[in-house]
């Protein structure tokens, strides 16, 4: 088994179109750190899913859901913090205004 730290999403704009920002492509990943930040000046908002290979982004899976970021804030979502994505698992995600929110993740991929 080995480990590897990676940066899942390199840091990045949130579409306001739900986006597959990272897949586990042939890894077990673990996410370790995953923020968003609003840089714009009005209240943004984010939506979160983690999703097994066989699924597609839904209510079924939706971690996250209409996250309101005030702006210049930065959350770091315990809520994924510490998540595991199994072979094909894939997370995404949908900001509800385009040009707000920055994203970045970080974790390990153990093949």
């Amino acid at each position: 088994m080995t480990v590897s730290v990676r940066v899942l999403i390199p840091a990045k704009l949130a579409e306001n179109s739900q986006t597959t920002q990272y897949t586990a492509n042939g890894v077990t990943a673990l996410i370790d750190k995953f923020t968003a930040t609003n840089f714009s000046a009005a209240t943004a908002t984010i939506s979160v899913n983690l999703v097994t290979g066989a699924d597609a982004a839904g209510n079924q899976n939706l971690i996250v859901k209409t996250k309101s970021l005030q702006p210049s804030e930065t959350y770091t979502f315990p809520e994924i913090t510490g998540a595991a994505l199994a072979p094909s698992g894939f997370i995404s995600t949908i900001a509800g205004t385009a040009s707000a929110i920055n994203i970045r993740a970080n974790g390990r991929e153990i093949t």
